[in-house]
């Protein structure tokens, strides 16, 4: 059985052929399928991370572009990605701070360039901070908001 191939294409099926190896008794090719369908979800997973992290900082570049057209819908986006990634971190403990770290320099040159092509015109910015990123609160009636 080609345990990549099908993980890579169904993980509802590797399961299944997981059952089906299991039930014949063939503990060993299941325990290669199972191996396999773990690895497949975590790089599922560290994907879904990565693109939360690029829709965050493509909010936090606009946001930071474009101050006359900061919106309620971009906090909406901001905020919604911070949950997701707790999420995903919550649920794949593996996927934790680290692992973003290593996501930050590629995620970064992606939100940029989606940034440059949503605003029709070049960014400003040039890095976020973790604490740009994680921390800081932006609010369209605070005085203090970021620019």
């Amino acid at each position: 059985m080609n345990w990549q191939e099908l993980s890579s294409t169904s993980h509802y099926k590797t399961a299944m052929a997981v059952k089906d190896e299991i039930a014949i008794g063939n503990l060993t090719e299941a325990s290669i399928g199972i191996e396999e369908l773990i690895q497949a979800l975590s790089r599922s997973e560290k994907r879904a991370l990565k693109s939360q992290l690029i829709r965050l900082m493509l909010h936090i570049i606009k946001w930071q572009s474009q101050p006359e057209r900061r919106s309620l819908s971009w906090i909406a986006s901001i905020k919604d990605a911070r949950e997701e990634i707790a999420d995903i971190q919550e649920e794949t403990p593996s996927l934790n701070n680290n692992v973003l770290a290593e996501l930050w320099d590629k995620a970064f040159i992606i939100a940029n360039r989606d940034a440059h092509a949503e605003m029709s015109k070049k960014s400003t910015v040039t890095a976020l901070s973790w604490q740009e990123v994680f921390e800081d609160d932006y609010d369209l009636h605070d005085d203090n908001a970021l620019f």
